[in-house]
């Protein structure tokens, strides 16, 4: 196991869909199995332990979306920024996320109240070159990525979203190990798609259909040569095959009903240099 793989999760134990927060959430409220989503996360979590170590975050009682941990902050090296959600729902999670990036030792840095910013739902950082990919559009407002510049020594490439079902880039796009990128060519507007495409050589680009997109195969953990994706097309997966990756799907229905899969159950605390 590499010590430089150190995964945040959250237990589901208060995980619910009782309000509205994307479009996918729309329709499932009090429709969630919640000893499925036990058993989905069960087994994403022993998934990941088997190639990194995870690290557990306690679950609250009234947070039902601190289960997704991505949305907990944008951490790198020694400083994380905690998110401020546009959401009010989501909210009170935020003295609580800050409680635990302090107790843990991370040097915090916090935005001012009047910025939204959801963390590493729209900060990615490339497994390529210098640089994180930064969203905004419809959870993070771009205000925040001047922020991330001063804050960090890393280039920060502001991508905008236009899809509303990709309301977070972690929805939309996946950097992946190597330098190959995983991504929904549509969920981006004409400027952020030429950026994606001016950085990252066509040979690694693996543009995503929107079938495989519905289906959170972007939203997916790469961990060295493992991704842990929802589910894919056996093209999808072929290609990813092709290019070294064992690829693990995991069904996480119960999730997909709050807008969110893999990569959302998931933090990562420490990232491997870039290499591409």
């Amino acid at each position: 196991m590499s010590a430089a793989s150190r995964i945040l999760m959250c237990p589901p134990d208060f995980f619910e869909v009782d309000y509205v927060i994307n479009p996918w959430m729309d329709g499932h409220a009090g429709s969630l199995d919640r000893q499925l989503a036990r058993d989905q996360w069960e087994a994403l979590r022993a998934g990941i332990a088997a190639c990194a170590e995870v690290t557990l975050l306690e679950p609250q009682p009234g947070l039902p979306d601190l289960v997704f941990t991505a949305n907990a902050g944008f951490v790198h090296g020694a400083r994380a920024v905690p998110s401020h959600f546009m959401p009010h729902e989501r909210r009170p999670e935020e003295p609580y996320l800050r409680a635990w990036f302090e107790a843990e030792g991370f040097e915090v840095r916090v935005l001012p109240d009047n910025i939204a910013f959801e963390g590493a739902g729209d900060a990615l950082i490339d497994r390529g070159g210098p640089w994180v990919w930064a969203g905004y559009g419809f959870r993070t407002e771009i205000e925040a990525h001047e922020y991330l510049r001063r804050w960090f020594d890393l280039e920060v490439v502001s991508i905008r979203l236009v899809d509303p079902r990709f309301y977070h880039i972690d929805t939309c796009l996946c950097p992946l190990d190597g330098g190959y990128l995983l991504y929904h060519p549509p969920a981006f507007d004409d400027a952020s798609r030429a950026e994606i495409e001016r950085r990252v050589p066509p040979a690694q680009r693996l543009p995503v259909s929107i079938e495989d997109a519905g289906h959170f195969a972007c939203n997916a953990v790469n961990i060295g040569r493992r991704v842990f994706m929802n589910r894919a097309r056996p093209a999808l997966v072929a290609e990813l095959e092709a290019r070294g990756f064992t690829v693990t799907q995991l069904a996480l229905s119960e999730f997909l009903k709050a807008g969110g899969s893999a990569k959302c159950l998931t933090l990562k605390l420490t990232e491997p240099g870039a290499r591409r």
